[in-house]
């Protein structure tokens, strides 16, 4: 039965504690065991909080014995990516430097709103040296292998949190996404996520911490096997902490009340810098072709300036040439790197420049979000590739004939646009192929009430091969 378990929503497990049908104990130490089973040919988890997990879950239980009224999220484990702080451990970040850093003293501000609402965080996940890499491996973890291939990426650079959902080691959990860091390891393994609008959820607790130019670009977003999960999820999560300057407070509305009949969908298979593989082009097209007879109108249109999307990305991050970053490591001791990380910094070289051409950087891209705005007067949501491939080998993502690849996902963090995934199919060789809903900004409930109805007619999250 408990096997059973670990396959549904979070929401569905949360439901099962409340109504007394299995104890808080129990589905943490089935969560435990599973890690068990799966790490050792994943390396995902890097770590397990199974004292604490399993006296929150007694605390749990014994509230529920008493008769009290259980918050939402009640006995549920989830998953931490390690750049997120949860009180007692340590935060690596996936870099040297930090790797015997002194333990968090506090909570990330959505680690503890999660708390608040009963959940229980049991495991933290791997990722890249300092996130930068579309792979999760690191000189202190080693790397992540894809629950449906182990000779293939779970994807980054949130890619332990993806691959142990998709493997029922944790239900749901936090990643942050910069480039696609939330949306592209959910391609690869098949699971839901979303990008929330730049500005939606506190980041406050997010090692390295928000700064710069760069910051116009990321988000912490939750992960998931099932949409429901995600919606749930970012009530929880979405209001000011006081703390990061950046969180404005616009109401998150309920995907549940989005009439589907009346929205406007745009999509596109090749933006114009990378065409997607020919399965995935289907796959983008059969779900535009479903969504058809249920929505106002269908079209296949591209936006016209989508093609910038890569440029932007990249002169947002570098347009130093990647120093602030060399800076940052070499301030927290960080004396050898990861050749992933190593690869994005030649990336940024080109894309050096003045103050002057920083002044013209900043005024193309405020053309571009504009341009992409003007878009949106005519759709309500746009569907695409997550990314143009499915999960790639090892080693792979770096390469030039892959790494435009992830402009699909890039495209959003610029426009600074809620994007969220869902599983919609697989290749041949059975790896997971996602689409990718953007919308409006501050309308997470359009993508997600989207990303439902995708995952309702085409199953989302399978289960892989792992036993």
């Amino acid at each position: 039965m408990m096997r059973d378990v670990l396959t549904v929503s979070a929401t569905a497990q949360a439901r099962l504690i409340r109504d007394g049908e299995i104890s808080a104990k129990e589905l943490i130490e089935a969560h435990i065991e599973r890690i068990a089973e799966i790490n050792p040919c994943l390396n995902a988890v890097v770590e397990v909080l199974e004292k604490s997990a399993r006296e929150a879950a007694g605390r749990v239980d014994r509230q529920r014995a008493r008769g009290e009224v259980l918050p939402a999220l009640a006995g549920v484990p989830f998953s931490i990516k390690d750049s997120i702080e949860v009180e007692g451990t340590v935060c690596s970040a996936g870099t040297l430097g930090l790797q015997n850093a002194p333990p968090s003293t506090e909570d990330a501000t959505l680690v503890r709103r999660l708390r608040e609402a009963g959940a229980i965080p049991l495991a933290r996940t791997n990722l890249p040296d300092l996130l930068f890499a579309f792979e999760s491996d690191n000189l202190i973890r080693g790397r992540t292998n894809n629950p449906y291939d182990f000779s293939r990426t779970s994807g980054g650079s949130s890619g332990g949190e993806a691959a142990v959902i998709a493997a029922c080691g944790s239900p749901f959990g936090l990643g942050s996404d910069a480039a696609g860091s939330v949306r592209l390891p959910a391609h690869f393994c098949g699971i839901a996520s979303i990008k929330p609008t730049s500005g939606r959820l506190p980041r406050t607790g997010h090692v390295p911490p928000a700064g710069s130019w760069i910051e116009t670009l990321w988000q912490i977003g939750p992960m998931a096997r099932r949409v429901e999960d995600l919606s749930a999820v970012m009530p929880l999560l979405a209001q000011p902490d006081g703390r990061d300057h950046t969180v404005i407070p616009v109401c998150n509305r309920d995907p549940a009340a989005v009439q589907l009949e009346h929205l406007r969908i745009a999509f596109f298979t090749d933006n114009g810098i990378v065409p997607a593989d020919p399965e995935t082009v289907a796959m983008v097209q059969n779900a535009a072709r479903a969504l058809s007879a249920e929505v106002r109108l269908v079209e296949e249109r591209r936006p016209p300036c989508i093609e910038e999307s890569f440029d932007h990305e990249m002169r947002l991050i570098g347009p130093d040439g990647g120093d602030a970053l060399r800076a940052y490591l070499a301030a927290i001791g960080s004396t050898r790197t990861h050749p992933l990380l190593e690869g994005w910094l030649r990336k940024l070289e080109p894309y050096r420049t003045t103050l002057a051409g920083f002044a013209e950087y900043w005024s193309a891209l405020d053309r571009f979000r504009a341009g992409m705005l003007e878009f949106l007067q005519h759709h309500d949501a746009i569907l695409s590739p997550a990314c143009a491939h499915a999960a790639l080998p090892h080693g792979a993502s770096i390469k030039d004939e892959t790494f435009r690849g992830f402009s699909y996902t890039m495209t959003y963090n610029v426009t600074g646009w809620p994007a969220a995934v869902v599983r919609c199919g697989q290749t041949a060789d059975r790896l997971p192929i996602a689409v990718q809903i953007a919308a409006r900004p501050w309308r997470e409930d359009v993508a997600l009430c989207i990303a439902a109805r995708l995952e309702s007619l085409f199953g989302g999250w399978q289960p892989s091969t792992l036993p």
